[in-house]
């Protein structure tokens, strides 16, 4: 047993405060990925900051039409919500497809965005892992890497993005709100997930301290015909090997507005802006969804075992597009 201070949190400002004040710390959340990893050795942290009763818990409709989920309101709770499930019925789809029932009731929005990668070199502490240890190595690469990135990895890291709920966030140009040292801020949550580089470490571009303190939906795509889909190796509970969030308006035959976004793929939910752009002002339809589709995963780099990956990915795309036009 590694000892580690445990701090309450009753507000946001205390919560950065005591997280500045204790090296090594980490926000303790519904701890559904974060205890696990304390279980496997791969966290270790000095001091675990208690958030789950900071004010953060509801969803509210804001003046402009948007929704914004507070870090702290339970998957469960989101899901079933009226104004997701009413307004962005992809993200409930994509809520409902990441976990069990039990899961879903401990496990946060904030935590779901900042749950790390599940590949097996990263978990297992006597194997080689540059997100783990920059510098060891990278085991999957020569190793087992079936599940793993087919877009945008690296030399240092090919592991994916676990989360479902950030596949279909991406795909509804969302926001996450920040609070921390220097204040507040927000980023679209296409820009708050990293890809590996040289520093695979680094999941996010969330600074040190900082908390995210909600996820806002713009109100441009409430109401818009939006699925998602996900391909996995076993019927319930299992982690993507690829999915894919389609938020997409169809006017008279013809694509008014498409946004895609692939999980299990990459390091990060992958927006497919190649696509999206192919699309618009084309007349729906599968000749038009397949090669707006090959545009996007033409810049795909599988590796020795994982190819069947960008068919599969093409192949879940083309069907939600389909099924998404009148």
């Amino acid at each position: 047993m590694k000892p580690f201070a445990y701090v309450r949190a009753r507000s946001v400002e205390e919560a950065t405060a005591a997280y500045a004040g204790q090296p090594r710390a980490r926000y303790l959340g519904g701890g559904t990925n974060l205890v696990d990893l304390m279980k496997l050795g791969v966290e270790q942290p000095a001091a675990l900051i208690d958030i789950s009763r900071l004010p953060l818990a509801a969803v509210d409709e804001l003046p402009d039409g948007s929704v914004r989920a507070g870090a702290t309101v339970r998957n469960s709770d989101l899901a079933a919500h009226p104004l997701i499930r009413d307004r962005y019925p992809v993200l409930a789809q994509a809520i409902l497809a990441g976990a069990s029932g039990q899961l879903r009731n401990v496990a946060t929005t904030g935590g779901n965005l900042l749950q790390r990668t599940r590949c097996p070199y990263f978990q297992d502490t006597s194997k080689p892992c540059n997100k783990r240890e920059p510098g060891t190595g990278c085991g999957a690469r020569e190793g087992v890497h079936r599940d793993h990135a087919v877009l945008g990895h690296s030399e240092q890291c090919i592991a994916t993005h676990p989360s479902d709920m950030a596949v279909a966030l991406a795909a509804l140009d969302a926001r996450v709100e920040l609070s921390g040292p220097d204040g507040q801020r927000t980023l679209p949550v296409t820009e708050f997930h990293r890809l590996p580089g040289d520093s695979p470490q680094r999941d996010t571009e969330i600074a040190p301290g900082e908390l995210i303190t909600g996820v806002v939906l713009p109100p441009a795509v409430a109401g818009l015909p939006s699925a998602y889909r996900k391909a996995r190796d076993r019927a319930s509970y299992a982690f993507a090997l690829a999915s894919v969030a389609v938020v997409l308006d169809v006017t008279d035959g013809v694509v008014r507005h498409a946004r895609i976004a692939f999980g299990g793929l990459a390091h990060r939910p992958w927006r497919a802006r190649r696509a999206e752009e192919a699309l618009v002002g084309e007349r729906a339809g599968d000749d038009a969804f397949l090669r707006a589709l090959d545009a996007e995963l033409a810049a795909a780099e599988p590796l020795r075992d994982n190819a069947y990956k960008v068919a599969l990915a093409r192949n879940l795309a083309g069907d939600v597009l389909r099924r998404l036009t009148p």
